[in-house]
């Protein structure tokens, strides 16, 4: 009875013990939970857990207009002459011409670069002959600037000259060289057929047409038709299409930051070069020499002189681009320095 006794105490203890145990766990679960309730109901809000790093802003790339959102405007002249765009046939023409320019935003982009290194020469040229500077436009219809152009009617160089044209206004071809590649003989000698079809028609825009389609095409036309406005004349489709086209080339590339995004800054610079003569006293130089001689190399040779159809000078005495030397330095200094690097 004893031994009962005792292990009755023990269970009695054991249990008392358990009990305790639930009531200091419950307690301490009670204030855990109101303690961290308490500065929620106290309205002080925990800290804030930042990342480590915020990621960068990155602006949003440049969205381009839509085309429909670039306009012609209400009054156009193009070498001086107002351009009746009233008429809807002539702004359907010229709109035609105005968007598939700003579609290829690529390549407008790039003619809008040339400009600043072939219409230097070309404005200078007009002003000197009291031309309509607006004229230049015509290089980026007929050649895109680009001085080695050829077309299949045999048409070659900025302005595009074939050969027989080409020769009634001294522009030297053979096998050794094409003026017709040179940029200022090029341009001396499309100041004068332009003068002289203006003269002979009256009009730029007559004048203009009759530059790409001959004289006798566009008179023929104007005589069976009793017209003598460019803009009511019927003619071949290329011819319909030319002067709307130098037109809208003028609107786009006369303003390149407002069509194309683009500054001064953007375009290419003139090149610094200067005109040199050399005498050939041998039966041919390779130009490889002549580049050496001057301080420059083959290929930037045959770029400067596009009008060098070989690859070497034949006998006798040439004129040649060449990059502008120092003017306190000779010929050979500039060799001279390159060998030196």
């Amino acid at each position: 009875m004893h031994e009962d006794r005792i292990h009755r105490t023990w269970l009695l203890s054991l249990g008392a013990f358990a009990l305790l145990s639930v009531v200091l766990l419950g307690a301490a679960s009670l204030d855990a939970e109101s303690t961290s309730l308490a500065p929620e109901a106290a309205g002080t809000p925990p800290p804030a857990q930042l990342p480590p790093e915020l990621p960068a802003i990155v602006a949003p790339p440049r969205m381009r207009p839509f085309l429909s959102s670039y306009r012609l405007p209400d009054t156009m002249t193009f070498a001086r002459d107002p351009v009746p765009i009233q008429m809807w046939q002539v702004r359907e023409r010229i709109e035609y011409e105005f968007y598939r320019f700003l579609e290829d935003e690529g390549d407008s982009i790039i003619l809008a670069k040339r400009t600043g290194r072939c219409f230097p020469p070309a404005e200078r040229q007009l002003a000197e002959a009291g031309m309509p500077d607006d004229l230049k436009y015509i290089l980026l219809v007929e050649s895109k600037c680009i001085s080695a152009a050829y077309s299949k009617a045999k048409a070659s160089g900025p302005w595009q000259f074939i050969p027989r044209t080409g020769r009634l206004f001294s522009l030297e071809n053979n096998i050794w060289k094409d003026d017709r590649r040179n940029l200022e003989l090029s341009t001396e000698a499309a100041i004068k057929y332009l003068k002289k079809l203006h003269d002979m028609l009256g009009d730029w825009s007559l004048a203009m047409a009759a530059y790409n389609a001959g004289e006798a095409h566009i008179m023929k036309a104007m005589r069976e038709q009793h017209i003598k406005d460019y803009w009511r004349l019927h003619s071949a489709n290329e011819t319909m299409r030319y002067v709307p086209r130098v037109i809208a080339v003028k609107e786009i590339f006369s303003q390149p930051e407002k069509y194309l995004g683009m500054v001064k800054a953007d375009l290419y610079s003139p090149l610094n070069t200067e005109v040199v003569t050399i005498n050939i006293a041998e039966k041919q130089r390779h130009l490889a020499l002549v580049a050496e001689q001057y301080g420059t190399y083959f290929l930037e040779l045959k770029l400067l002189n596009p009008e060098i159809r070989k690859d070497y000078l034949p006998r006798g005495t040439h004129r040649i681009k060449i990059p502008r030397r120092p003017e306190d330095c000779p010929t050979v200094c500039l060799k001279a320095d390159k060998s030196s690097h």
